[in-house]
């Protein structure tokens, strides 16, 4: 019962921060669940690949509801979301294949790496230039597949590559977030089958596991986190840009320290 309170907690907070961040939750979910995978005595090797493939899983109905009440505020450029999606399903199927090849130590520090070079990113507030515009169909596919790649290895919606791209290309906060958590959907759908068919058939998963997917873990957060992607979604509305710019910087400094101490 402690475990499923524990996937219900992060469930309820991750839920929130997706539909506040456009950050799909992917990078709350995977710190928080190597934690505890490491500390149930799952298989060393594949810690990281169990808490990826369980966060990919897990933020299918989150992305859902958070997107959906993005889309009601007209935050959601479905151009753009059209113009990336073929480029984006491809790279996340790349970098699952990548993490399925990678050590948990190199899924730890890369992961920590990257979300330390974003932080840096949003917290020194980087301006978008007053004439950069959104790229035409080759640099959106182009785009779409590195999104993909990042998303892949990091088990989450990569928003901390399409947020901040986004508002690079002169595209409101508030615009970035709900297109991005619109992307979220294709990719944890995608990324979820991809780390089934990877772990299908390693020996040693804990039970009730599939693939490189933990089902309690992956259901007991989906459950609280559908709830509150709502919520939070609704509170990104009636919040300032440079506030939720914050919000985000400091969301990701503490991840980073998190890692930090885990790894």
């Amino acid at each position: 019962m402690a475990e499923v309170a524990t996937y219900f907690g992060i469930g309820l907070l991750v839920g929130f921060l997706s539909g506040l961040l456009g950050i799909g939750g992917g990078i709350i979910i995977v710190s928080s669940l190597a934690i505890l995978f490491a500390a149930h005595g799952f298989p060393p090797d594949y810690v990281m690949h169990l808490a990826l493939g369980s966060s990919m899983a897990s933020i299918v109905f989150s992305s859902f509801s958070s997107f959906r009440t993005h889309d009601k505020h007209g935050a959601v450029d479905w151009a753009f979301v059209r113009g990336v999606t073929p480029g984006l399903l491809a790279g996340v199927m790349v970098g699952v294949l990548v993490a399925r090849l990678a050590s948990t130590a190199l899924l730890k520090y890369f992961y920590l790496a990257f979300t330390l070079f974003v932080t840096v990113q949003w917290v020194l507030n980087l301006k978008p230039k007053p004439s950069r515009q959104l790229p035409g169909a080759a640099g959106l596919a182009g785009f779409g597949a590195f999104m993909g790649v990042i998303a892949g290895l990091f088990g989450g919606g990569g928003a901390v590559v399409g947020v901040p791209f986004l508002t690079w290309c002169n595209q409101s906060i508030h615009r970035a977030i709900g297109t991005v958590a619109a992307l979220g959907f294709p990719i944890s759908i995608i990324g979820t089958l991809s780390y089934v068919a990877a772990g299908w058939g390693v020996e040693g998963m804990p039970p009730w596991s599939v693939g490189f997917v933990y089902v309690p873990a992956a259901i007991g957060i989906a459950t609280m986190s559908v709830i509150t992607a709502r919520y939070g979604a609704r509170l990104a509305h009636r919040l300032t840009g440079n506030t939720l710019r914050r919000v985000f910087a400091l969301v990701l400094v503490a991840l980073a320290t998190k890692m930090v101490l885990s790894v």
